[in-house]
This record gives structure tokens, sequence and C-alpha cells, in this order.
């Protein structure tokens, strides 16, 4: 079974981007069904990889390999598994933390694949047909490379639809009690709801951004914007805030963060949770003149793609001119975006726009973005999806 490829539509394949679009195709010979493996020729025949096809998808095939003869079975998944996990074990992440990404899609080689640890649970997304017509044999690598019997799916995210997936929820490999895994990360305890919980129920990429917010807070009035369970509430109490508002919307992820609080030996009494509506939540600590010394911002994903980018540029403007009004005279933000549509330059340029309508002659001093085990292929840009900025207050 054969993808070829519209003349000169390979020159993203000889840079390595692991994405064939469907404009680019000139036709499929043979009759691939969804998540097989085809071969994918130029137009003057040559094989320059091997892909998983997805008729149903404008990605029209992720490749495999760029190694025309290397076979896709399951000892290749057990390879790029065995691969991903060595990585991570690697990392100086591994020794502060039993919660860790272990794959990260295409930049592990593994297209639209996702799995993270949380102690002794793993969490996998299975994302696009490739990896699900294989789901068997990375479910079986994982047990063995991991260590971990219990592997709990959360295969509900939105792209399965584009791929023409149905979305499942449950455990794949084991069964155990999985609400509240109890995970460390620098000395502090989180419960992570892996069944209900955002994504796969907590978010792994911001943890040496939470590390940093922790070095940040000491002796400062902190206010944390879409708190969700409480990591940077929690990670600036401990190290030093002398006061933390927390806001997020949801019921249950509050709880979750009351939990987390309740979980480490700090003072309580200095954080208040707040179950509101973040925008208008602080537009209301506005007319209160209420003030901080750092605001952090580390909203949902406005913009999944380019083409919400203009709605979400007004929201992340809208927070962020009203947290640059909050903050105190000397006072820092840590603003963060992690839609894919919205890129690095955009996002400092809508951030720059409110520091300039709030009147702040605000200054960057450093930029923020994923942790280590969440890394990005030099080849896929589109892996490079969380930014941020600690911006200074003058």
């Amino acid at each position: 079974m054969t993808l070829h490829l519209k003349p000169g539509r390979e020159k993203s394949l000889r840079r390595r981007h692991p994405w064939i679009f469907s404009g680019a195709v000139e036709k499929v010979t043979g009759k691939p069904a969804a998540g097989d493996t085809v071969e994918v020729r130029d137009a003057s025949g040559k094989t320059l990889a091997r892909a998983a096809y997805s008729p149903r998808s404008q990605i029209r095939a992720r490749v495999w390999t760029f190694d025309a003869a290397e076979e896709v079975d399951a000892a290749f998944f057990r390879r790029r598994v065995s691969r991903a996990i060595a990585l991570r074990e690697a990392l100086p992440a591994s020794r502060h933390s039993n919660a860790l990404r272990l794959v990260h899609g295409e930049s592990d080689g593994l297209p639209g694949l996702v799995v993270d640890r949380y102690a002794d649970v793993l969490v996998a997304q299975f994302l696009a047909a490739g990896v699900e017509r294989w789901r068997d044999a990375i479910l079986d690598a994982l047990v063995e490379c991991a260590g971990c019997t219990a592997i709990y799916e959360r295969s509900d995210a939105e792209t399965r639809k584009l791929e023409g997936l149905e979305a499942r929820v449950g455990f794949a490999r084991g069964d155990r009690a999985a609400t509240r895994c109890p995970i460390i990360e620098y000395g502090l305890n989180f419960r992570v709801d892996v069944e209900q919980g955002q994504k796969t129920g907590f978010f792994l990429d911001q943890r040496e951004n939470r590390r940093r917010i922790r070095e940040l807070a000491a002796g400062r009035e902190v206010l944390d914007g879409f708190s969700y369970t409480g990591g940077f509430a929690i990670s600036a109490l401990a190290g030093g805030a002398t006061r933390v508002l927390a806001l997020e919307s949801s019921a249950e992820a509050l709880a979750v963060a009351r939990e987390n609080l309740a979980a480490n030996p700090l003072d309580a009494s200095k954080v208040a949770f707040l179950q509101a509506d973040v925008f208008a939540q602080l537009r209301k600590l506005r007319d209160q003149g209420a003030s901080f010394d750092l605001v952090v911002l580390d909203p949902p994903k406005f913009a999944p793609t380019a083409a919400q980018a203009k709605n979400a540029a007004r929201a992340y403007k809208d927070i962020n001119l009203l947290a640059f009004k909050l903050l105190r005279p000397g006072g820092l933000l840590a603003t963060f975006s992690c839609s894919g549509g919205v890129d690095a330059a955009l996002f400092q340029s809508i951030v720059a726009g409110a520091a300039l309508d709030a009147g702040a002659d605000a200054r960057i001093i450093e930029r923020f973005g994923a942790a280590a085990d969440h890394p990005v292929a030099l080849e896929f840009p589109e892996g490079d999806y969380l930014k941020g900025l600690l911006v200074l207050k003058p």
C-alpha cells in the first residue's frame, strides 16, 4: 500500500516533518484502512518514509520512520517506548518527582501517543489512527518498559473525532482506584484525578515553572488565576508567600486543590481558594482596588489552532491587562499560553499591548517553556506549544 505525493510536496518530508496533509496527496494505491502502514513516495517514485494512514483526517498520514527498510511491528513500538522512557529516567526531574511525561507524541517518534506517569499508574492517550491501530502492542510495551501494571486510558480528546475515532476512557491494563493518585513534586504532595481531571489529570509540563514560582514567592502577596488543582498556589505558599488568592471556576478542581493543600505541612490560613469566573473576578478585584506582588496566569487553551487566534488574542489581552492593573510597582507577572494557534511572537505582542493599555512600562526578565520531559523535535515546531513570560512592572 502506497501513498504518492504530488510534485513538489515532498519538501517538508525531506526536512523530517512527520505530517502529510491531504492536499499533498496525489493518490493512494492499495486499500489501506485507518491506521495501516503505507509507503510514502514522491512524484518520481522514490520512497521517503513509512507512515500511518488516516483517511478521515486532514493530516492524511503521520510518519513512523524515514528509514524505508525499517519494519513497523510490535518490536518497533517496544524500541520507541523503551527509548522514550530511558530519556526521562536520565532527566534530573526524575530524582525529584514520581510524575513525568513518558511519551510526547511526534517528538518521541510516536505520533498521536501521549503517556504520563503518576507514581505507579500510567495514563495513556491514543489520539491518532496509527497508534489506535497498534494500541495493544503499545500497551504491552508500556507495561514491560515502565514497570506499571495499571494503565488508565484517556482517549477522550476532541482530536480523536478528527481521526474518525470514538472516545474511549477506562482501564486498558490492570485496575485500581485512580481518582486520587498521590504524587510528589519537589517535596510537595499532590493528588491527581486521572479519571476525571483535565488532560491526563495534572499539568506536568508546568513542573519547572511551578518550582520557579516557588523560588519567587517569598514575602509576596500572590494571585493565582486559573488555579485548577492549586499547583502554582501551593508552590507559592511553600516558597514563603505571605498570602495567596487562587481563582478557579471548577468546584471539582477546587476540591482537589484543598486536598492538595491539606496533604502538605503548610499554613492553610494564608491561602484562599475562590470559585469564580476568572475574567469577572479580575475585574472585580480591579474595581475594589486590590493589588498583588506576583500574579500567575495559566489559562486553558484559548486557541487550539491558528483559526481561533484572533478571538484568543482578545481573551489573552483582557486577562493580562487586568493583571497589570492589579500589580504593585515592582510586581511580577508570570503569564502563560498553551494555545498551539498562538506562537511565542504573537503571545509577546499580546502581552506588550496589554501592558501599553495598562500604562505599565513592563520588562520581560525570563521566558518559560514546557518541562524537559516534554521535548520538542527540531523538525516539529508544532510540539512547542507552551510559552510563558515573566514580566516585571517597575
